[in-house]
């Protein structure tokens, strides 16, 4: 039969009247879609518009009513091949009634049944058996879903790995009959030679209706090929936005990447496919709960491209993924100039999380570009607490660029420290350099009157130093109570800042507001390297304080027994008096410090030494219970001091007694001291220690028994006995007391 063409709408008659037949009888009404999309008589959103009707015999009719709306052509093709081929009985049970149709409906036997009868003559295709193959001439190219052969009918396609070729053209021709013959007993998941899909392949394509079948089947979305992409991959990178939708719809992972960390959408926007990256953005967005999206990827990549593609197609540019961060933050943190400016352009949110993240990397450059865009929404205090935020870090970066950009250099925060000032106590050297060079001014000083160059000596900081002394800071520049530079490095032991001071003139013996030198400071905190250079240096030993104290009266109060002989050695008077006549052993001996009294016993200093109250350095040793500095003293006096008396006429054993200093009652008593020692009140070292309620120094005094004993019977100068001194006082510990002594004399058992 030749070629004839039906213009006349008989189909579209037929399907009226034998509507409600098709309706009810139409049971494979997904595949009837496939094949309709197919063969081009619907769209492909025509699938979404239906998927929301869940009764068949409603999706078959409004399927049906479509059809219609589309003329003669879609009609027929409904028929032939899709009816024929989704539900070939009901196709017989039609083409039967065409066949025999009476004139009611016209001449419709010439027209349907003559284009049914062509197109099943046409559809005929031989089969080689010699080859075993189908013969691709006879394939109509401009029928996807043709009526390739009688072979098939005859079930003999083969199934075996050598169809790949033939299963390679059903698909590129969208051809799904054909296609479900040749994998009949295949497993649709599994890879051809190249690692491909039969669902990577229908991507490839773009055969949105080869894709809905496979996926019928059991064709899982997210297998990859051998360059690790999915057929999502496939079908965004070659633009086809029907089938990429398709797949996303159907669960594919939209940011699933390949071996380059690629997603669907990079390759899509790579390919410059905008349509395809439209509508992909579209579905991410759908999707977002707090994950990475593909403008994060492209803010960590630098991909500044990618990212403006997203951004011109929907993307969101503050969405936040599972660690609440936005594409900015990702952008700024790894440093990425070119994908930070796109995203800053399209209005990205700058917050004090970002704002971090931008001082952490501390690049000129990148901060440059990230106050342009955040400069006029920052306030003048914003702007100077993030200045004080990044001296404090000494990022000398960011503090450029926010000078550059409006702070102010010369700013003070709400404790009174300019950029200058906090650099400096903090030892800050790159900020400061960076602030000195931005013209900041560097007399600026403390409400306490601090300077930048005492910071500087306090921290150690030998190069903010050296540049403030280069800059004509005066090294003799009076701070807190008059402390110099100099009185700083003595205190915090810094002798090469101490050396820089001295080679630019810093006064040696420089006095504070309490007369204290360096080299008292020194001595007080035990610098032994700080003490030997200010001797070299030629400091004066015999600078008294305001307490009259020499700068070895410091040391042996501290106990610096090395600093000691530092000064000893240099020509220190050990025997110096400060105010209260008390000379450095007599500091060393009260805080027991018995290196140092050792030290000073070796110097010459002399044991039996007085103060302005008659006690020697004994007295105040036994009055604060040092034992082990006692028996230094004792042992260097030989014993001869033992019973000093000061101007109270009390002895070293009353002090003990008094204070309860049991072992120390015993050395003392052990080297020779008067038992019965009578004080101004004519008391005894026991009426001292009964007193006061110590019972064990009460102990140890009446069982003395190593020559002369206590005297219980000794009264004082209100004619009291150490018995009647404890009786009078109702404590536990007196009563303890009263108790031992009453048996002591017998009078109880």
């Amino acid at each position: 039969m030749g070629s004839t063409s039906f213009t006349n709408p008989y189909a579209i008659e037929v399907i009226r009247m034998k509507k409600s037949e098709l309706v009810s009888g139409i049971s494979n009404t997904e595949d009837l879609l496939d094949l309709l999309i197919a063969n081009g008589v619907l769209q492909p959103d025509s699938r979404a518009m239906m998927s929301s009707i869940t009764a068949q015999e409603e999706k078959n009719s409004r399927m049906l009513n479509v059809l219609i709306a589309r003329g003669e052509r879609a009609c027929r093709i409904f028929f032939y091949p899709c009816l024929k081929r989704a539900e070939p009985d009901l196709y017989q049970h039609m083409r039967t009634y065409v066949g025999g149709v009476n004139e009611g409906i016209k001449d419709a036997r010439r027209q349907l049944i003559g284009y049914l009868l062509e197109k099943d003559k046409q559809g005929l295709v031989k089969y080689s058996k010699s080859k075993k193959e189908l013969n691709p001439e006879r394939i109509q190219p401009t029928s996807i879903l043709n009526e390739a052969t009688s072979s098939i009918e005859q079930k003999q396609i083969p199934k075996s790995d050598g169809d790949h070729d033939a299963i390679l053209r059903a698909i590129s021709l969208g051809d799904l009959h054909l296609l479900q013959e040749l994998i009949k007993g295949l497993d649709v998941n599994s890879s051809r030679s190249s690692s491909d899909t039969l669902l990577h392949l229908a991507a490839e394509y773009g055969k949105e209706a080869v894709v809905y079948f496979l996926l019928r089947q059991g064709a899982k979305l997210n297998l990859k090929d051998r360059e690790g992409r999915t057929a999502l991959h496939r079908a965004s990178g070659r633009g086809h936005t029907a089938v990429a939708l398709a797949l996303v719809k159907a669960g594919a992972d939209i940011h699933a990447t390949d071996h380059t960390s690629k997603t669907p959408l990079h390759l899509a926007a790579q390919n410059q496919h905008e349509s395809t990256v439209k509508a992909l953005v579209l579905e991410e967005k759908k999707s977002l709960k707090n994950q990475t999206t593909v403008l994060h990827m492209a803010a960590i990549e630098d991909e500044a491209k990618l990212a403006e593609v997203l951004l011109r197609n929907g993307a969101l540019v503050d969405t936040r993924d599972g660690q609440r961060k936005t594409a900015l933050y990702h952008a700024v943190r790894h440093g990425n100039e070119k994908a930070a400016a796109v995203l800053l352009k399209a209005g990205a949110q700058v917050d004090s999380v970002i704002v971090d993240a931008a001082f952490e990397l501390n690049r000129k450059s990148l901060l440059s570009l990230f106050l342009r865009y955040v400069q006029m929404s920052m306030s003048p205090n914003e702007m100077s607490s993030a200045l004080f935020k990044a001296v404090r870090r000494n990022l000398d970066g960011v503090v450029a660029a926010l000078i550059d950009h409006g702070a102010d250099v010369n700013s003070f925060n709400e404790l009174g420290y300019t950029p200058v000032l906090l650099a400096a106590e903090l030892g800050n050297a790159e900020a400061f350099k960076v602030l000195v060079s931005k013209k900041a001014r560097l007399d600026e000083r403390l409400p306490n009157q601090i300077s930048a160059l005492h910071l500087a000596i306090q921290t150690g900081s030998m190069q903010i130093a050296q540049i403030l002394l280069d800059k004509g800071t005066d090294p003799n520049i009076s701070g807190p109570k008059d402390q110099t530079p100099l009185h700083l490095s003595a205190l915090h032991n810094q002798p090469a800042l101490m050396a820089l001071l001295l080679r630019v003139g810093a006064q040696i013996n420089s006095i504070t507001q309490d007369g204290l030198t360096p080299l008292h400071l020194a001595s007080q905190s035990g610098h032994t390297e700080a003490v030997a250079q200010l001797l070299e240096a030629k400091a004066d030993l015999y600078v008294k304080d305001k307490q009259g104290r020499t700068a070895l009266h410091w040391a042996a109060a501290q106990g610096e027994a090395g600093v000691i002989q530092l000064l000893l050695a240099a020509g220190a008077d050990p025997n110096a008096s400060e105010k209260e006549k008390k000379t450095p052993l007599h500091l060393a001996a009260m805080q027991g410090h018995t290196k140092a009294v050792s030290a000073l016993l070796a110097g010459k200093a002399r044991v039996g030494a007085k103060d302005m109250d008659g006690c020697s350095p004994l007295h105040y040793a036994a009055r604060s219970g040092k034992e082990r500095a006692a028996g230094v003293l004792l042992a260097s006096g030989k014993s001869t001091n033992v019973d000093d008396k000061n101007v109270w006429r009390r002895t070293p054993l009353h002090l003990a007694a008094e204070h309860g200093h049991e072992p120390l009652v015993g050395l003392l008593l052990e080297n020779g001291a008067k038992i019965n020692s009578l004080d101004n009140n004519k008391d005894t070292p026991l009426h001292c220690a009964c007193r006061d309620g110590h019972v064990e120094t009460v102990q140890r005094l009446i069982n003395w028994t190593n020559g002369e004993r206590a005297n219980l019977q000794a009264t004082n100068k209100v004619k009291k006995t150490a018995l009647q001194v404890a009786v009078l006082e109702g404590t536990p510990a007196h009563q303890n007391i009263t108790t031992l002594l009453k048996k002591k004399m017998f009078l109880v058992k």
